[in-house]
């Protein structure tokens, strides 16, 4: 089935009931699908769109770009959706790698919009006019085989240059699939969908799975903690997803205490580890959280940890996702013997076949992508993110995954956030940095940090240095930049910063 079709048939069959909630606007099923006919028409019609071409978003998240996904799959084009929070030179780096034909974009950054399509030399479109009004031209679309791509989403960029993804129409649903039986998905369900819909874990772990199963979808432009927690009060959504970031500012909000939560049967976070106090008081106002493990290679679900399993495996990926594989493997592409840490390779029908323009890209082999993630495996056969391949510090000869240390730091009250990299040692080659923002008030020292160690991990795990800095460099999904930050390190130590 091509993914426009799941619409069609819910249309169909539920025409009445809320597909979408939006800048305070209500759609059925049945106008969803209206609109998404309108915009594949105007697409091929008067915007000249052929198949394989890739059309561009730049907005905050928006029912008309839900539309225009779907609307492109009818026609056979590609989504690419802009990430809002780069500038100018990183969006025109993104158009030009992808070929892209037409820019789309919401009223609040028309005018950067209209500036880059004017330096690509391609189209401008507001957003809004996909829908504004009838196509009097009605093409006939025929039906797209699961190959045919439909969106290219370009990395968060948390290492080098930004890659391209490609995702088929097929591999979407797929991805679908296996949300649907992660989040034990049903048309009854309400989603909350906060998180930016130029990442896949905004737009791929649960809208368009929910949409999939014929659910309901909240839409927010952008997240805001208190907006958040209003919602969740006054519409009684069943499911949302976070990033450990969203998390902790709901947590922190001064209205948690007091909101009820009760209609919220499962939280999934989007994030390979989470400090376990965030969950932990999640927990004790009766909300699960669970987790979803992947990238934007992977469709991502890979791993998931389910709601069953929230509370006893708190702080872990997960098992395999329906339908994914998963291996550990050692530096050899050899299986680690169990127990032992080994990058997660997955492979799965949900997992792109690699890169934009990149064909050849090691990070792809024979149906398997090799995330550079490291993981373990308990007795159980859960999977525990420890930390990526790239900032494992090897000190004096031994391994020290910075998770380890992170969650240490992270259960102490006055530590609002807290980062671990390596950075060059004449004596040890590498040296774990401790990075560390206190809370508003707090007090600690960098000995009182250090203490925090002694009698929970060895010895030689320790941090070497303390620094105490006012934020963690972050990219859009609220991931710690770690290149970044251990590149501003390594200046504060030769300038003589305050490092312990």
């Amino acid at each position: 089935m091509a993914l426009a079709e799941v619409i069609q048939s819910w249309a169909s069959c539920q025409p009445e009931r809320i597909a979408l909630r939006a800048d305070g606007q209500d759609t059925s099923w049945r106008r969803l699908w209206n609109r998404i006919e309108r915009a594949s028409a105007r697409l091929a019609s008067e915007w000249q769109v052929t198949p394989g071409a890739r059309v561009a978003y730049l907005g905050h998240n928006r029912a008309e770009e839900v539309i225009l996904l779907y609307a492109l799959a009818r026609v056979g084009a590609v989504l690419v959706p802009l990430n809002y929070r780069l500038v100018e030179p990183e969006w025109r780096s993104v158009l030009e790698h992808a070929g892209a034909e037409h820019l789309v974009f919401d009223a609040a950054l028309a005018a950067p919009a209209r500036g880059l399509a004017a330096l690509a030399g391609i189209p401008a479109h507001p957003v809004e006019a996909l829908i504004a009004t009838f196509c009097p031209a009605r093409p006939v679309f025929t039906e797209r085989p699961g190959s045919t791509p439909v969106l290219l989403v370009y990395t968060s960029g948390t290492s080098g240059t930004p890659k391209g993804v490609l995702h088929t129409q097929e591999g979407m649903l797929w991805n679908a699939t296996a949300s649907i039986a992660a989040h034990d998905l049903v048309s009854s369900d309400h989603v909350l969908t906060v998180l930016p819909l130029f990442h896949v874990g905004g737009l791929c772990i649960q809208t368009v799975p929910a949409l999939a199963a014929g659910a309901t979808v909240t839409l927010h432009a952008r997240f805001d903690a208190g907006h958040w927690l209003r919602e969740v009060e006054a519409s009684r959504p069943s499911l949302g997803l976070m990033v450990p970031a969203t998390l902790r500012a709901v947590l922190e909000h001064p209205r948690f205490a007091e909101t009820d939560l009760g209609s919220l049967r499962l939280l999934m976070a989007g994030s390979s580890t989470i400090p376990v106090a965030l969950l932990d008081a999640f927990h004790a106002r009766g909300v699960p959280v669970g987790q979803v493990y992947g990238s934007t290679e992977t469709g991502p679900v890979s791993i998931v940890l389910r709601a069953a399993d929230a509370r006893r495996k708190a702080g872990l990926a997960g098992w395999p996702a329906l339908h994914s594989q998963i291996r550990l493997v050692d530096g050899d592409g050899r299986p680690v013997a169990p127990g032992d840490v080994g990058e997660i390779w997955v492979k799965g029908q949900n997992v792109a076949r690699g890169y934009w323009r990149l064909p050849e890209h090691p990070a792809f082999c024979e149906g398997w992508f090799k995330s550079g993630d490291l993981a373990r495996q308990d007795p159980e056969g859960c999977y525990e993110v420890v930390g990526r391949a790239k900032d494992m510090i090897i000190s004096g000869g031994e391994n020290i995954y910075p998770a380890e240390l992170e969650a240490i730091l992270a259960e102490h009250p006055d530590v609002l956030e807290a980062a671990v990299v390596g950075i060059e040692d004449e004596r040890f080659g590498e040296a774990p940095v401790a990075a560390v923002v206190l809370r508003q008030g707090a007090a600690l020292d960098a000995a009182a940090i250090l203490g925090l160690f002694e009698g929970r991990i060895a010895r030689f795990k320790h941090p070497r240095r303390v620094c105490f800095v006012e934020t963690l460099p972050r990219n859009a999904m609220g991931k710690v930049q770690k290149r970044e930050l251990a590149a501003g390190l390594r200046a504060s130590l030769s300038d003589g910063g305050h490092l312990a």
